[in-house]
């Protein structure tokens, strides 16, 4: 790896740190280099522009997630549908995961904006949760997995919204009602 590789990498994860810390309102150019430790004009010669620049902050920030989740849900037995969604919700609840999820929100509040590189990125994040779940949902016989997954992340994705307006007990009714509903006889 090249030094200038390698000053690119440790510029992404400092940023990474700063907008876990303050969130994408500060992630515009000045706050980004103070955050790497360099000048703006210098995070340039890193990046092609700011939309790369963010978007690899952002893909790294969706890694640490990943491998946080991966910590407390670890592939290698499926889980039902209702056991699953408990394992996450109690996951997402932990203070290290909070604060991936505030981030979230503001990332999907400017892809429902159509800002880029937002929307692309909302996207791309959202696609590799899906498989993530994939990788670990159990559906009965003659369910579909990719259906069930869907359902899983927009039950997931609506809950977390909820927290966030204060409703944390609409949600924990959801998990309960979700868990009850996949139990009963179809």
């Amino acid at each position: 790896m090249s030094i200038r590789d390698e000053r690119r990498e440790a510029a992404i994860e400092r940023m990474a740190d700063h907008l876990l810390l303050e969130g994408l309102g500060a992630a515009t150019l000045r706050p980004l280099a103070a955050a790497a430790g360099t000048s703006d004009r210098m995070l340039l010669y890193y990046f092609s522009d700011k939309d790369e620049l963010l978007s690899a902050t952002l893909q790294r920030l969706a890694a640490r997630m990943t491998a946080q989740l991966d910590e407390a849900v670890p592939i290698g037995r499926l889980r039902s549908f209702p056991v699953l969604l408990e394992e996450v919700w109690a996951a997402l609840a932990s203070g290290g995961l909070k604060r991936f999820m505030h981030l979230w929100l503001d990332l999907a509040a400017g892809a429902a904006r159509g800002l880029q590189p937002h929307h692309n990125i909302a996207g791309a994040i959202a696609d590799g949760f899906l498989a993530w779940v994939k990788s670990r949902l159990k559906v009965p016989r003659g369910i579909e997995l990719a259906s069930s997954a869907a359902l899983f992340l927009t039950s997931i994705e609506g809950m977390l919204f909820l927290e966030a307006a204060g409703r944390r007990s609409i949600s924990d009714s959801a998990v309960t009602e979700l868990a009850a509903l996949s139990k009963r006889p179809r």
